[in-house]
This record gives C-alpha cells, sequence and structure tokens, in this order.
C-alpha cells in the first residue's frame, strides 16, 4: 500500500512570528512523486483488486454470521416485545404467558431474568393474542382478504442515496409488523442480498429465468401467428427452453428472518441488460415491461405475500423498467443536497420520457387495431430524505419541500450512530441488539426508521383501502 507524501516549506507570511504552511498542493517534488505513483496497472490489476475485495468482504460479512457460516436472527426481550411488536402491557404479557403454558415461554440465562423470544415465537404470540386480546388493539397488520400483496420498488438512478437500506430497513421493518414479506434484488451488485444472506450462484437463481420465460412465451405466440402466415418463426434456443420450465417460486430463498424470503441478484445478472434488447428485436410484440409483474401474478406469488420489495439498480435499464413497471407504490430516496436533488428531478424526467413512450407506441397501435389504450399507473410516488442532518441540511430540505409538496414525506430520515455501528457488522438497525448500546441510544436510534415505515405504511393501507372500495362497488 502506497501512500502521498506531501512536503511543504513554510514561510513567513506576515511580521513577527506568526508563520502559516502553505496548502499542500504547492512543493511536491516531482521524483518523490514518481516514487510514490508505482508500476503502471493492466488489466490484471483490477482482478486483484476484485479478489482483495472479495476477501474483504466474506471477512466483513462473517460479523454477522454463526460458527456455521450462517446469518441468524437474534431474539427478543419481553421489553422490545411489549414495546415494539405487540401492544400489551409488559404485566400482561407475563399474565398471558402463565396463564397459557403451551405457548412460547421464551428462554432466560437466569431464573429471574429477562426473557428472550425468536420473532418466529414472537409472530405465534400475535396470533395469539389476535384472537384472544381486546378487540380494539391492532395484532396484526392491516390487509383486506381479497387483495393481491402491494409491490414497492425504491429505486433513483443516482448511487449512495440509501435506495437499498430504504428497502432493506422497511422490509424488516413490514416483517416486524407482522407482513409476509418478498424482496427482490434486481441490482447486479447483490447488496440486498448479502444483507439477507442470500447464496446466488449465477444468473439462474435470480430474476433472469423469469423474464426469459415470459419472453419465450411470447415468442411461442408469435410463432403460432407466423406459422399460419407461412413465415419465418422466432428460434427458441437452450436458454429459453430451460426457462420454459422455471417458475417464481424456484427462485425463492429463505432467509435468517422467519417471514421475509428473498430472490437474489449477483453479478451475471446484468447479463439480462445485453439479452432483452436481442429479444425484443426478434419479437417486437413482446411486452417485456410486463414480464416481471406477468410471472409474478401467475406464479402465485402475489397471493404467498403481503408487501413484496423491489431493490433497483441504480440505472434506467431494462430491469429497473420492470421493477418500477410491476410496483404500486414507488419510493425515490435521496440526500438533501442540491446534487441530489437535482439528479432526481433527472430521473422523474426520465420516467416520464421513458414510460410515456411506451404509452405512445402502444397505443398507437390499439389505436390503429380499435382496441382500448394502456396507461401505467402508481398508487403513490413519494421521496424520502435519507442520511439527514438538521443542523446542516433543514435549509435545502424545507426548499425540496416547498417545490416537491406532498410528494416528499415530510418526514427526515436522520442518520445515527446506531445505524453507522449496525452498518459496520453488516446488519440493519432491527437486526442489532440494544444490549450493544442503551435503551435510551437504541429507542433515538430506531425511532427515524420506524417514523419511516410508519409514513409508507399509510400509503400502503391507503392503497389497499383503496382497491377494497373499488372492488365492493363494482
Amino acid at each position: 500500500m502506497t501512500c502521498f507524501l506531501v512536503h511543504c516549506k513554510k514561510h513567513s507570511i506576515s511580521s513577527g512570528s506568526n508563520v502559516a504552511e502553505l496548502p499542500p498542493y504547492f512543493n511536491i517534488n516531482p521524483d518523490q512523486a514518481l516514487a510514490d505513483l508505482g508500476t503502471p496497472n493492466s488489466t490484471a490489476r483490477f482482478r486483484d483488486l476484485a479478489a482483495a475485495c472479495a476477501r474483504g468482504r466474506d471477512d466483513l460479512a462473517a460479523r454477522g454470521m454463526d460458527e456455521t457460516g450462517e446469518k441468524n436472527l437474534r431474539l427478543f426481550s419481553t421489553w422490545e416485545i411489549t414495546k415494539y411488536l405487540i401492544p400489551v402491557a409488559p404485566a400482561h404479557f407475563r399474565r398471558v404467558l402463565k396463564a397459557n403454558p403451551e405457548l412460547p415461554q421464551g428462554r432466560t440465562k437466569t431464573e429471574s431474568g429477562a426473557k428472550w423470544f425468536s420473532l418466529d415465537e414472537v409472530l405465534r404470540l400475535r396470533v395469539h393474542f389476535s384472537e384472544e386480546g381486546s378487540k380494539a388493539k391492532e395484532y396484526r397488520p392491516y390487509r383486506p382478504k381479497g387483495q393481491p400483496a402491494k409491490i414497492v420498488a425504491v429505486a433513483n438512478f443516482k448511487g449512495g442515496v440509501g435506495k437499498t437500506s430504504t428497502a432493506a430497513h422497511l422490509a424488516m421493518s413490514a416483517a416486524l409488523d407482522g407482513y409476509r414479506v418478498l424482496v427482490i434484488d434486481l441490482d447486479s451488485q447483490g447488496s440486498m442480498t448479502s444483507i439477507f444472506g442470500g447464496k446466488v450462484e449465477d444468473e439462474w437463481q435470480t430474476v433472469f429465468p423469469l423474464l426469459a420465460r415470459h419472453y419465450a412465451e411470447a415468442a411461442q405466440e408469435e410463432n403460432h401467428a407466423r406459422l399460419s402466415r407461412g413465415e419465418t418463426t422466432i428460434p427458441i434456443d437452450d436458454t429459453l427452453a430451460e426457462a420454459l420450465k422455471v417458475r417464481a417460486p424456484d427462485l425463492i430463498q429463505k432467509t435468517h428472518w422467519p417471514n421475509i424470503d428473498l430472490i437474489g441478484a449477483q453479478l451475471n445478472l446484468y447479463w439480462a441488460e445485453f439479452q432483452i434488447p436481442v429479444w425484443r428485436m426478434a419479437a417486437r410484440r413482446w411486452k417485456l415491461w410486463d414480464a416481471l409483474s406477468d410471472r409474478l401474478e401467475a406464479d402465485g406469488v402475489l397471493e404467498a405475500y403481503d408487501v413484496i420489495f423491489v431493490d433497483t439498480p441504480p440505472a434506467l435499464g431494462y430491469l429497473t423498467i420492470n421493477g418500477l413497471s410491476a410496483s404500486d407504490i414507488l419510493l425515490v430516496p435521496l440526500g438533501a443536497s442540491f446534487l441530489e436533488f437535482d439528479s432526481t428531478g433527472r430521473f422523474f424526467d426520465m420516467l416520464h420520457a421513458t414510460f410515456g413512450s411506451i404509452e405512445e407506441s402502444e397505443n398507437m397501435a390499439a389505436r390503429a387495431l380499435g382496441r382500448e389504450g394502456m396507461a401505467f399507473e402508481w398508487d403513490a410516488v413519494r421521496a424520502v430524505i435519507t442520511r439527514y442532518d438538521g443542523a446542516q441540511q433543514a435549509e435545502m430540505a424545507a426548499l425540496m419541500q416547498a417545490y416537491l409538496g406532498p410528494t416528499l414525506l415530510p418526514h427526515r430520515q436522520d442518520f445515527t450512530a446506531l445505524i453507522g455501528q449496525a452498518g459496520e457488522s453488516v446488519n440493519g438497525i432491527y437486526e442489532a441488539d440494544y444490549r450493544d448500546f442503551n435503551r435510551e441510544t437504541y429507542a433515538r436510534g430506531r425511532q427515524t426508521f420506524d417514523a419511516t415505515y410508519a409514513a409508507f405504511k399509510r400509503l400502503l393501507i391507503g392503497a389497499w383501502r383503496r382497491d377494497q372500495r373499488e372492488t365492493e362497488a363494482a
């Protein structure tokens, strides 16, 4: 590892003894700079750097794993359960456990010590309280019967805005709230997959075969029409033939959270960005933007889960288009800075151009055939300020609120010491044990994410309620 050595001379800039150093970019010695430069780099250097990062990543990831190399979710104390998860007084909680020995009783290191429960046990306890407890309290989260899962895309084509962190913490919040959650990682960097301890060997364990199957089925349908016209058919190669055998449940893997499942990602998923336009050229009628949503619906995923979070790449490519098209709610994280505000405005402009172009093209063909046109629609689109520093960014945040109005959630997601420490151990803040801090620090640290989840949950419940009323009216 080399270091930058800067040699500066001191010069008197005023009378008396006041002496100041010149800025460090003056008087750099060329020979010393050459010595520090090192030898030129070849492409092999990228391989070595990638290997070094992989070793470091494995080392960091291991901090959140047990001795078998698996991630395990921590236990939850009676204090946490009664404060955050099940709305009952601690004394009543203990009385219910004592009166119902068949319920999970928790574990403790000492006879009089605090009791700790796994999240799976908490979920079982929540079911008991919802059936036997006060009907005035919300023991289980709202989801109207007969309504499919809501798909939530978290997107912005500027990196470093807290996109993956926001999606992961919302997924964890929803799981703690009692929802059945599926996380879909569309980013070939696989950060979301790492957070949830996913194992993905190649693109065949990502969403790629779902997209390939959707294209293959469209190609087969197109070939029937071509055969009837005596035209050349679209080839169904080995990749497409294999994809036709894959269903969404085949790709879903369990995580260390009992009610969070995952469709992961890895580097080879990026190949889809090159393959999709090739397929589109071969079958112009293929609605590539519907590939993910159609497969999730057809394979029963929308019935198996309550909320599906989609983490998108930091670019408006074909994978992102699929994620956004499938989503009911779009969340756009951004920091309270001019550059991120400016970039997010360009992101919205790109969304308008991209989806508007698809609508225009499809509706032109629909009008020619006398068919009904199509239009994309989202239940809600909201921006959320992340990594907020109230002491430095209050004025900028207020300006952004003035221009974006209700589209920008009024809650600012603060950056706290708890978030930083949780990140160092490759955990979400909800995976952090409050005993590593103290109760007050922990409560303050998670408060900002609890508030973000509360704002999101209002959108979720409102969207379901609107769907429910429209169904009843119909």
